[in-house]
Formats: C-alpha cells, sequence, structure tokens
C-alpha cells in the first residue's frame, strides 16, 4: 500500500546522487549530439490537444494526460490541453510552424520529459525522459548513417561497451512480403507478429502467423526459418533477388553499413534480417541498439519520409533516432557507486562569536572554484564537525577556534590523509585554489 509520502505512481524522486548521475549522461549526449552539428530544440511541457489527438493511433490516444480547462471553463470537465507524449509531434508541429525560418536540413535533438497515462510496471513510468535525434529535409542516407553514427558514439561516451546496433530496411522487409507472395492486406499484420521474434520462439510466432494472420503453414514455417536461420542474411539476399524493392533495400543496407565502417568497432553494426520494428511510418531503413540480458531495447531509429507531414507539418523526408535514457542510466559503469561527494571544502563553525569569519572561509573557499559551506548543526564539539565533514565528503575541513583566531590562521585538515596545515588566515582562498591543482 503506497505512502501518503509517495510520489505518484509511475514517477520518481531523484536525489542528489542520482539527479548527479542523470545530469552528468543528458551533459554527454548534448555533447556528442551537438558535435555532429544537432542543435537544440526545447518546446513546451504541454501541447494543445487537438495537436496531439490522431497522431498515436487509438491505443495511444488513450495515453494521453489531458490537462482540463481552467478558471471559469473549470466545471465544464472538458480538456483542451495535454502533456507532451513524445519529441516527434512537438517537432513537426515546429517544422510546421516555423518552415523557412529553420536550417535546410533542419538538425536538431531533443531531451526533456514525456507523460503517458500508462499502467506503471518494472521499468514503465508515467514520466520519463525521452532523447530524440532527427535530420528533417535530406532524402540522403548520409543522414541516416550520421545518425546511427551519432546515437553510437553518445552510448560509447557513456561508458557502455557491450551493445550491438542491428540494421534493416523496411523496403527490405516490403520485398520479403512480395517474394513469399503475402497479399497487402496481411502484410501489416505479419510484421507485427514478425516483430515478436526477439520475444517469442520460432515455433510460437509461426503459429501466430496461421491462426492470426491466415498464412498457410509452410508459408509461415519457411518465412520464419528464412528470418532465423544462421545464415539470414545469404538466405535473405536470395529470397530477395526477384523483387526490385527488396533489392533497393539491400543496397541501402549495404550503403549504410559501408558509410559506417571504420565509425565503429568491428561488429557492433550488422544487418539484421529478423529486425523489424512494427512501426508502419518507417519508409527505408531502420535500426534498434540491443544489449545482451537486457530486456528490450536500448535505442532505436529509422527513416520516415512522410512522417512529418502525416503529423500535420511539411511533406519533409526525415531521419531519426530516439536514445533510451531511463535503461541506459541503469547500465552505466558506476550506476551503483556510493553517492559523490556533496562539498569539497567543509569550514567549522565551533563558537557564535566566530561565525563571522567561518562564514567568511566558506566564501573564499567557493571563490577559489570549490565547493564549501559551513557547519548548520547545533553541536559546537570539534569531532562532530569533523564527523559531519566526512559524511560530506569533503577533500578539506578548515578549522577555526580560538587558537586560530589569537594567531591568525586557519587550520586546514586533508580529510584523507588526516595532514594538518596552518594557513594566514589573508592567504587561505590562495592556498585551497593551489591544493585543489595540485590534487588534480
Amino acid at each position: 500500500m503506497p505512502s501518503k509520502f509517495d510520489p505518484p505512481s509511475g514517477t520518481r524522486d531523484f536525489l542528489a546522487a542520482d539527479v548527479a548521475r542523470r545530469e552528468h549522461a543528458f551533459a554527454v549526449i548534448k555533447s556528442v549530439f551537438a558535435s555532429y552539428g544537432f542543435e537544440p530544440l526545447q518546446t513546451p511541457a504541454f501541447e494543445r490537444l487537438d495537436v496531439l489527438l490522431g497522431k498515436y493511433g487509438d491505443e495511444g490516444d488513450k495515453l494521453i494526460f489531458k490537462i482540463l480547462r481552467r478558471g471559469e471553463h473549470e466545471a465544464s470537465g472538458e480538456a483542451d490541453l495535454a502533456l507532451r507524449y513524445d519529441m516527434t509531434v512537438p517537432l513537426a508541429r515546429v517544422a510546421a510552424a516555423y518552415g523557412s525560418q529553420l536550417p535546410t536540413p533542419y538538425k536538431r535533438y531533443a531531451l526533456g520529459p514525456v507523460w503517458r497515462a500508462d499502467r506503471p510496471g518494472r521499468d514503465r513510468y508515467r514520466e520519463f525522459v525521452q532523447c530524440d535525434l532527427d535530420t528533417l529535409g535530406s532524402p540522403s542516407l548520409v543522414a541516416d548513417a550520421e545518425t546511427v553514427a551519432a546515437q553510437h558514439d553518445a552510448l560509447a561516451a557513456l561508458g557502455l561497451t557491450d551493445f550491438t546496433i542491428e540494421l534493416n530496411s523496411r523496403r527490405v522487409l516490403a520485398g520479403l512480403l512480395d517474394a513469399f507472395s503475402i497479399p497487402a492486406e496481411v502484410g501489416p499484420g505479419v510484421l507485427i507478429s514478425l516483430d515478436k521474434l526477439d520475444k517469442l520462439a520460432p515455433a510460437a510466432v509461426v503459429q501466430e502467423l496461421v491462426n492470426e494472420r491466415s498464412l498457410a503453414a509452410g508459408q509461415a514455417s519457411e518465412l520464419v526459418t528464412t528470418l532465423t536461420a544462421a545464415d539470414a542474411a545469404d538466405r535473405l539476399r536470395v529470397a530477395l533477388s526477384s523483387t526490385d524493392e527488396g533489392t533497393a533495400g539491400l543496397d541501402d543496407v549495404d550503403t549504410l553499413l559501408s558509410l559506417l565502417s571504420g565509425q565503429a568497432p568491428d561488429g557492433r553494426i550488422s544487418f539484421t534480417p529478423r529486425m523489424v520494428r512494427g512501426l508502419s511510418y518507417y519508409t527505408g531503413p531502420i535500426w534498434e541498439v540491443v544489449a545482451e540480458g537486457v530486456t528490450g531495447s536500448l535505442g532505436s531509429g529509422g527513416r520516415y519520409d512522410h512522417l512529418i507531414e502525416q503529423l500535420g507539418g511539411p511533406d519533409l523526408p526525415g531521419t531519426g533516432a530516439s536514445i533510451g535514457v531511463e535503461r541506459i542510466l541503469t547500465l552505466m559503469p558506476g550506476a551503483d557507486a556510493a553517492p559523490s561527494a556533496r562539498l569539497d571544502v567543509a569550514v567549522t563553525m565551533l563558537a557564535p562569536d566566530l561565525a563571522a569569519r567561518s562564514f567568511g572561509f566558506a566564501a573564499a573557499g567557493r571563490s577559489a572554484g570549490l565547493r564549501s559551506s559551513v557547519y548548520l548543526g547545533s553541536s559546537g564539539k570539534l569531532r562532530t564537525q569533523l564527523k559531519w565533514a566526512n559524511d560530506s565528503g569533503a577533500r578539506w575541513c578548515v578549522i577555526y577556534g580560538e587558537q586560530e583566531q589569537q594567531a591568525g590562521v586557519a587550520t586546514v585538515r586533508d580529510m584523507r590523509t588526516g595532514e594538518q596545515a596552518k594557513v594566514p588566515v589573508a592567504d587561505l582562498a590562495g592556498y585551497l585554489a593551489a591544493t585543489a591543482r595540485a590534487d588534480g
């Protein structure tokens, strides 16, 4: 039974160590994306409801967090606004609103919270951070390659090493349906079933294709075998040799692999025929980032040449990717490490008449670029205050009592070694700055 002090279901509180780790990850991702020439875009946390409705399908529309009308309209019980569901619809709105003011192509990244009225569960939240990067206005496969490379480099910069990027193409999949004589009306459903090959046993997918998609047993079995065999890539190339769309898709895949050659460790990016991504709006290359032992993907992406128009913006070719930041945060090196230090310099407060000078010492520490604070507790005992300095992770503790006052010095204690130095009061800021530089 949740406590009244728990955050709302599906949301979380982040204390200092969590915030620091998250902000570090966000800064790394932003830096990598910016190095590729992507520029930041910030949009409001909420949008007009009519902008969002109809963009995510019937099931998605049910998950939109609606905001009731306010003020004199509150009693109506109607909603006119909604919390942001994703970063893509706001991008489409911006593309439609600003048009010629945006560079061509328009390369943007967006990182921020989104909200979904979903049922909370393990690794499933109602409020979470999405991190997207997109290029609008370029039909070139170089744009896709650049997106994959930026996504890869961001993950690598966060310290992740045991991941792979599975690459395929919707054109390959369209050719596959054609090669196996699958009727157009059942094609989308067949792809949805094939998308489950990373979750279900091949035999279970075959059964679904037969029972729910009306494929013949032999046809379904051959299709699944082609996608899951050890030599799946070779089998698929043979199967698609008679289809123009499938051959064009394979050319796209090969071009991307050639462009990305040398941009990542060998084997990191590979053609994966069974990787489907069931979202219907993709029109070209598609990919997913996966890691051994991790349920679901760490990121994904693909080309969507008509999505922005479908969302109400101009008809621009587009390609983009998303990083699953929340899942990645748990995989980063040091994710389970002890909380980082809160202070560099802790300053004692041993007597009321010494408060002004101690307060000034903390300011001197900050002027040296160090995180500094005075003791704010009620105990005047040095032992207690040294424990506070240690618990705060302070590198140094500045001790100032009656003896130091009479001598015109402050005692600077190295909290790692226990060594102490008597420093003239006027020299304290310079001493702390020099000691910090020497400490690295």
